[in-house]
């Protein structure tokens, strides 16, 4: 879709539909929808007034202009309570509108600044916001389906301003939000490809594109190079597989005169079965996008690139399936990890602390800091906090508490979760130094502390996105399927870095 901001009066927009607003309870519309409202002949206001557009947040009204305007359509967006009013409440109204005019065929679609000064939100960031949601809301995954859609694509959108001195801050806005948007976009394609069309390869192949689009520097470590470095624990997990483990090393340097580096690790598991503890066949084709976290820090990486802030990003995704056959790892083997530590697995299909054992491990020895990954780890954090937040584990308050500010600029919710230390002797082995599953209670707090024991005294956070990697039904700008969950917040993370 292309986007465009111009400078126009949105009355006399040539468009299949225009966009104007109307907050709850408000009894006259002004401003743009009052404009369009007068060229309607008070269209807008009759209709308020029989209580047919009543301004709730996500309602679309629809009016044809039977000529009165050039735009085909008129579209009345609700905007909900003004009190309660964010930048999050124009992407998911930006989302309704724009599916709502592509099921009416609607090609060009111009749409004014929907809350820009309104509550303190500034018009650059407003206009970032009806990008996004516009991009996000109308993603579909059809890669696969070779029936035509139902629905032609809206193909432009056009945010119209009145005053030519903000044009400059409203570009700088819409470019932001098309590229946050777009990686966004690509994470969730990487995670709704089925594990056929999804290997480690694969995704190592999405890397070697991403480093020639965007200049970045990339090192995939092999098998033969992994088990030089002593990377146990991965191998452990990719053993029962024929496909080739990756571990995927993608970096964006924006700061040549430092060498800190902010680090990013994804969980990469492109199909778990389980392994040999093998889950149930209901439901086990979703777990092609176990490798959701892997699929964010690359996503984000591709976003930072093109954003060129001040700071230097690396991600690392280990990169396998979890399967089972004659040579997979068993329960009560043990396994060695980067930093010398060994693990006893008692279930296999605990592998994405696994994997992850050695990523972490490895970005210490390479010296990155503080590090964030990003992992559909534990279906315990799925039943703590449902389908509608991430927990989030750290062993650094303030990184913690930086991290949920970029979330919720993002409208990424993230929920601190504990770490004490009495979770932590549930790992414990007698046969090694460490197992790699605490059992049943508190199984999102075990799993974080066993990945606390292969950061070290690093800052570092872990976010586990188990519940909000997917949805099964849309809801404002998340459509079926894949999220792209935790792009938004560490490219905000990232940019909030430099300041």
């Amino acid at each position: 879709m292309k986007i465009k901001v111009i400078v126009g009066d949105i009355t006399r927009i040539e468009a299949d539909a225009i966009v104007v607003n109307l907050f709850e309870g408000v009894e006259r519309p002004g401003g743009a929808t009052g404009a369009v409202d007068k060229a309607l002949g008070g269209a807008i206001a009759k209709l308020i007034e029989q209580g047919e557009i009543k301004g709730k947040l996500n309602e679309v009204s629809i009016i044809h202009s039977l000529g009165k305007v050039p735009a085909r359509i008129v579209a009345v967006a609700g905007l909900g309570k003004q009190s309660e009013f964010t930048l999050d409440k124009i992407r998911g109204v930006a989302a309704e509108f724009c599916r709502s005019l592509r099921k009416l065929n609607c090609r060009r679609v111009a749409t004014i600044v929907h809350g820009g000064g309104v509550g303190g939100i500034e018009p650059a960031g407003a206009c970032q916001a009806i990008v996004e949601g516009g991009l996000l809301g109308l993603y579909k995954f059809r890669k696969h389906i070779t029936k035509e859609p139902e629905h032609g694509d809206v193909e432009e959108l056009l945010i119209v301003e009145r005053d030519a001195a903000k044009l400059q801050v409203l570009e700088q806005g819409c470019e932001k939000g098309k590229v946050i948007a777009e990686a966004t976009n690509l994470a969730r394609d990487l995670v709704n490809e089925p594990a056929n069309h999804m290997t480690p390869s694969d995704m190592a192949s999405v890397a070697e594109g991403l480093a020639k689009t965007h200049r970045l520097r990339l090192t995939i470590l092999d098998r033969e190079r992994m088990e030089k470095e002593g990377m146990g624990a991965l191998l452990g997990v990719a053993r029962g597989s024929r496909q080739p483990p990756k571990l995927i090393v993608l970096s964006y340097k924006g700061d040549k005169a430092s060498s800190e580096t902010l680090g990013f690790i994804g969980k990469g598991i492109t199909f778990d079965s389980g392994g040999i503890s093998i889950k149930p066949s209901e439901g086990m084709a979703e777990m092609k996008g176990d490798m959701a976290g892997g699929a964010a820090v690359l996503a984000a990486l591709s976003a930072i690139a093109q954003l060129k802030p001040k700071i230097n990003v690396t991600a690392l995704v280990p990169a396998t399936e979890n399967l089972p056959g004659g040579n997979a790892t068993k329960p009560g083997d043990i396994l060695k990890a980067v930093n010398g530590k060994t693990i006893e697995v008692v279930n296999t299909d605990s592998e994405g602390r696994l994997i992850l054992a050695d990523a972490l491990a490895y970005a210490v020895k390479q010296g990155l800091s503080p590090l964030v990954d990003v992992a559909t780890l534990t279906g315990a954090c799925h039943v703590a906090l449902g389908d509608f937040c991430s927990g989030i584990f750290g062993n650094t308050q303030e990184l913690v508490d930086r991290l949920v500010k970029a979330g919720a600029e993002a409208g990424e919710r993230l929920w601190q979760m504990p770490m004490y230390e009495e979770y932590k002797e549930l790992n414990k082995s007698e046969v090694a130094d460490i197992k790699n599953t605490g059992g049943r209670w508190g199984g999102a707090i075990t799993a974080a502390q066993f990945l606390a024991e292969f950061v070290g005294d690093t800052p570092w956070l872990h976010i586990d996105i188990a519940g909000t990697s997917t949805t099964d039904k849309e809801r404002g700008y998340l459509v079926k399927g894949a999220t792209g969950v935790g792009v938004r917040t560490l490219v905000n993370l990232a940019l909030a870095s430099t300041k």
